[in-house]
């Protein structure tokens, strides 16, 4: 087995990663091997990536045969033993797993249920429609940050590479190799600023300013919308902007905007108890029975589920499910629901702060 060790002097870390854990306490890690299955192939390196002495340092366990394997899971587990937090990309989905099957082949008593875990791609991938990325690859989330790759190969490139090096060790070979790890290792150090657009949708935002705009659209058309000035839970490592479902966010360093659409028409508020309301027809509102009994009978009728409202024109607000009430629809069977923008409303930023939230993960489709 051979060990590398490389110390990242100039590396300062985007994102303040000490939020999760003292930095002395994270090991990034990130796996090499010879296809996906544990049972039918090699495991030829572990690189890991931890904080010492004030400065980021990389260590890398390479099999250089593949007798060495259980070697390298035994050096890695010992070394990886001083640590609380793992964090890693798709690791869920494969390092995590091939390592442990790897530890059951070799009856190793290893595991990782002492640690805390952060898998990167899973926190990131659900957002992936802000980040306006074709998917979540980590080379795709590095051309997304602007981050400039030594290593040109893919791991699957690389299997042959590992083979002829075992075959006829050649240091070019094993540089090649080294390489590839050693900028997946840098590539998930500069990711974990992506953990701000994270933040974004599972922070707290807070509503700074609240107002309402009015403009012309296309058609000459008077419309008005809710402006919200935010401040971010952590600064963003590169601008976004985003429009769905009527609404429109951009985000820069730590602030935010979001408008959404105002309504200004009439709805209904349905009441739920309907076999306690009469509905009159010539008022096209439903009343309840303590009062509507004094009505003449000719001018009521019981109220159904669909005839049981009251009629309101003002300012709405859209929401997608029931998150503020009272809570307005255009018709009975509307899946559409509003709620009133009152002037008190209009003050509260602490609702703000939250129905912002709120449009951010619908926005999102999450």
């Amino acid at each position: 087995m051979r060990i590398e060790n490389l110390k990242l002097d100039n590396y300062k870390m985007a994102y303040p990663l000490d939020r999760i854990a003292p930095l002395e306490d994270i090991l990034f890690i990130d796996i090499e091997t010879t296809g996906f299955t544990a049972k039918s192939s090699s495991l030829y390196l572990i690189g890991a990536a931890y904080y010492q002495y004030g400065c980021w340092c990389i260590r890398q366990w390479f099999a250089e045969s593949y007798a060495e394997e259980k070697e390298v899971l035994e050096a890695f587990f010992t070394f990886a033993s001083s640590f609380t937090h793992l964090i890693h990309f798709n690791g869920n989905n494969f390092d995590l797993p091939y390592l442990l099957q790897k530890c059951v082949q070799y009856a190793l008593p290893y595991n990782f249920e002492s640690f805390e875990g952060i898998d990167l791609y899973k926190r990131i991938s659900p957002y992936k429609f802000f980040l306006n990325t074709p998917n979540c690859k980590q080379k795709t989330l590095e051309t997304f940050l602007g981050i400039n790759r030594r290593d040109m190969y893919n791991g699957g490139e690389l299997i042959n590479i590992y083979h002829k090096y075992v075959n006829r060790p050649s240091e070019f070979n094993f540089q090649l190799l080294m390489l590839h790890n050693s900028d997946d290792m840098k590539g998930m150090l500069q990711l974990i600023s992506l953990l701000a657009y994270y933040d974004l949708f599972n922070g707290k935002l807070r509503a700074k300013k609240v107002q309402a705009n009015t403009y012309q659209d296309n058609d000459s058309m008077e419309r008005h919308t809710l402006v919200m000035k935010l401040a971010l839970p952590t600064v963003l490592p590169r601008p976004l902007s985003a429009v769905s479902n009527g609404c429109c966010f951009s985000g820069e360093d730590k602030e935010g905007i979001l408008k959404v659409p105002i309504y200004e028409e009439e709805m209904k508020y349905f009441y739920s108890n309907y076999k306690d309301y009469y509905y009159l027809p010539a008022e096209d509102a439903a009343m309840h029975k303590s009062v509507a009994s004094y009505v003449d009978r000719g001018h009521r009728v019981q109220a159904t589920a669909a005839t049981c409202y009251t009629r309101k024109y003002s300012s709405y607000l859209p929401q997608w499910d029931i998150q503020i009430e009272p809570f307005f629809k255009r018709d009975y069977k509307s899946k559409e629901l509003f709620f009133e923008l009152t002037d008190e409303r209009k003050k509260d930023r602490a609702l703000f702060s939250v129905y912002a939230s709120y449009i951010l993960h619908k926005m999102a489709n999450i």
